[in-house]
């Protein structure tokens, strides 16, 4: 019996084995016309939708994001929206574009910090980068004690300045800064999406307003601060 000739196997194509099968999009409903894969318009819809995507509570959604990057990109900017992904924090979001034109409309509005609000994300800033890759555990009184060397003209009144202080820690859990504790309803955990919006140069142009108050530098507070993603 002739042995086979295995000789010609090598000259035969190569499989890629990496590559994905193919797969054939099934609309979702009737007129569906996309050209983007399922999971990549539910990652478009969720960035249009949510102040952030975090690949701590939402792995999926944020891995759709990073895998179809480019086409989520190209289809924000058709509606003059930036894609934003923060790498080492594991955190995307959609801003606003800035530029001037008299036919472009802004489908995004923006949400400055107030007062109280701007100088309580800058102290939570500077503890989420004093903690590195710890989670950031803080209570409602901690929280109070943070403005204990504030005093200004305005909130004299120890219950307006209580008020203030509490409203500060509900604008930032509504902006899911500040994520209340299963356990505790007076302690909350800061989302690491603190260090994406705030930036060092925020940080640094907060801190020096925060100081000039301690230093009775200032007769009032610092105006409003424009330091969150858009919504």
């Amino acid at each position: 019996m002739t042995a086979p000739d295995y000789s010609g196997f090598s000259d035969l194509p190569q499989v890629d084995q990496s590559a994905r099968p193919p797969h054939q999009r099934k609309p979702r409903f009737d007129g569906d016309v996309s050209e983007l894969p399922d999971r990549a318009c539910w990652a478009l819809q969720h960035l249009l939708t949510r102040r952030y995507i975090s690949a701590e509570t939402e792995r999926d959604l944020y891995t759709w994001v990073l895998e179809y990057r480019s086409q989520l990109t190209v289809r924000l900017s058709e509606l003059d929206l930036v894609l934003k992904v923060v790498d080492g924090v594991d955190v995307a979001f959609v801003e606003q574009a800035r530029y001037e034109s008299a036919r472009g409309v802004k489908l995004l509005r923006r949400e400055p910090l107030g007062t109280y609000d701007s100088i309580l994300a800058l102290h939570l800033a500077q503890m989420m980068r004093a903690a590195g890759d710890d989670t950031v555990l803080i209570s409602r009184d901690e929280v109070h004690g943070l403005f204990a060397g504030v005093l200004n003209d305005v909130d004299r009144d120890a219950v307006t300045f209580t008020a203030r202080i509490d409203g500060a820690i509900a604008r930032l859990t509504g902006l899911e800064i500040l994520r209340r504790s299963r356990d505790d309803e007076d302690s909350y955990t800061v989302s690491p999406v603190i260090t994406a919006v705030m930036t060092a140069s925020v940080i640094s142009e907060l801190h020096q307003q925060f100081e000039s108050i301690l230093n009775g530098g200032s007769t009032g507070l610092p105006s409003e601060v424009d330091v969150s993603p858009d919504v």
